[in-house]
């Protein structure tokens, strides 16, 4: 299929039917997320992809009670850098000039662009990288509609809770988003068959 009708096959998937997601498809969902544009570059976030039956309960009895937290193979975590400090933009550089092959002295005028960042409080730094991992979401969502797994995207949740089951905090991470991957349960999702609900191209699109 094309990646339109990829997307029009898409929905947010209610009920899942406990189906493993074989682990190729996770890893091109998860190196789709790895090459995802953000802010420079710059990848202020990390994304836990969690299997284990356990660790998903504890998650859905603490923080989520969501049936696609059990029902589903995978959940993926997205948790944003809550600080961003001199030393992980002191990486970053490093990072860039080894993989280009040049001077890291030669990126000071690009490293100067993080100045304010680090100077920024942490809940200014955390609305800036939370944005970066919406990014990273959605091309996530377009990536597992490639590879014809469904896939959740869920933001009603206990983020306190969840960071404490997942140790976030000393990380100097923050949950932002979940995604549940699976298959879906048609039978028990009512939504399984409904026509999707989006808004014309004339009443969204603004050809200027």
């Amino acid at each position: 299929m094309s990646l339109l009708q990829q997307l029009n096959w898409r929905y947010a998937t209610k009920r899942m039917n406990g189906t493993k997601v074989p682990q190729n498809k996770i890893d091109n969902i998860l190196e789709a997320i790895r090459l995802t544009p953000t802010s420079y570059g710059f990848q202020a976030f990390k994304v836990f992809a969690i299997e284990n039956p356990e660790l998903r309960e504890k998650i859905f009895n603490a923080a989520c009670p969501q049936p696609q937290i059990k029902e589903g193979s995978h959940i993926l975590v997205f948790a944003a850098d809550r600080k961003v400090t001199a030393e992980s933009v002191d990486a970053y550089m490093q990072l860039m000039a080894s993989t280009r092959g040049i001077p890291v002295e030669a990126l000071d005028g690009f490293k100067a662009a993080f100045d304010p960042i680090v100077a920024g409080s942490v809940e200014q730094n955390f609305v800036w990288t939370a944005r970066q991992t919406y990014i990273a979401l959605g091309v996530a969502m377009v990536a597992a509609a490639e590879e014809e797994v469904d896939a959740t995207p869920i933001e009603g949740f206990n983020p306190a809770a969840l960071d404490e089951v997942l140790g976030l905090g000393a990380q100097n991470l923050g949950s932002v988003t979940i995604l549940a991957l699976g298959y879906r349960d048609a039978e028990a999702d009512k939504l399984a068959n409904a026509p999707k609900v989006r808004k014309s191209s004339k009443d969204l699109i603004v050809n200027l």
